[in-house]
């Protein structure tokens, strides 16, 4: 009841945003800007809390949700003047640490990996099974780069420097991102854009992070051991709580256990 007594002051809040699996532009369970949109309009806006956390535990995925998830956290940053810090879990890893860079400070578990920016594509190539199995590919396009990176074709050489052209772009894009939001704290004579991984305390000597922590005991520390936690996150359909939708759940699922499995986890 002290919320509606007049001029009492309330205890401090902290609304905490749970950023968790792979980023993806569709999915019921990926992460993406249209299904958080609404998590995070609603955190940053329900009464004025005293701080935006992020819980981040993320193996990466799409450069563009990444990019509109993380500008939009910046936005309402800005516009509402509340500070905002990432806590890493598991891994911040590629997209995943876009997502941690969008906030102000950032700190991880001892354990928690922390890094991989870069850029990846990967695909197969198929097409001499079609030859040993007799299988003819007919493939008609208006535009001689239509078929681009075709997996049923042999690898053109000059697909492939026009893909490695774009992932660079793209890689620029996450260092311009990465450079402008720990501006001050990366060592200028180490290349930390390789795609390598690091753990926490590591990630700390380099700036990618500001120090080994966790969410409550350090919320606790800043704003008082009253501070009280409002939690955010995407829910699932009501159907999808009963098994909807199995398999499109597991092969979300083997695709999501198959990033993670790249750091160790």
């Amino acid at each position: 009841m002290k919320r509606w007594i007049p001029f009492m002051k309330s205890d401090p809040t902290v609304a905490v945003i749970r950023l968790s699996g792979m980023i993806a532009a569709s999915g019921r369970a990926a992460l993406n800007d249209a299904n958080l949109a609404p998590v995070i309009e609603k955190a940053f806006a329900r009464g004025k809390p005293a701080a935006v956390a992020l819980e981040v535990n993320s193996p990466g995925g799409s450069p563009v949700q990444s990019s509109l998830i993380g500008a939009r956290i910046r936005r309402l940053a800005e516009e509402k003047e509340i500070p905002v810090i990432a806590f890493v879990e598991d891994v911040a890893a590629s997209g995943g640490y876009w997502l941690a860079a969008a906030a102000d400070e950032i700190y991880a578990d001892d354990s928690s990996v922390v890094g991989s920016i870069g850029v990846i594509s990967a695909s197969f190539g198929a097409h001499e099974f079609l030859v040993k199995q007799g299988i003819e590919r007919r493939v008609y396009t208006a535009g001689k780069s239509k078929s681009m990176l075709d997996p049923f074709r042999p690898e053109n050489p000059e697909d492939v420097a026009r893909l490695k052209e774009i992932l660079e772009d793209i890689h620029t894009n996450f260092k311009t991102h990465v450079n402008a939001r720990r501006h001050g704290k990366l060592p200028e004579d180490r290349d930390l854009f390789t795609g390598e991984i690091w753990l926490a305390r590591k990630a700390t000597e380099l700036g990618l992070i500001d120090g080994v922590g966790h969410l409550k005991p350090m919320m606790q520390a800043r704003f008082g051991e009253k501070v009280k936690f409002r939690r955010y996150g995407v829910r699932k359909p009501f159907l999808a709580r009963f098994g909807a939708q199995l398999v499109g759940d597991a092969l979300h699922g083997l695709e999501e256990r198959s990033a993670y499995a790249q750091f160790g986890l």
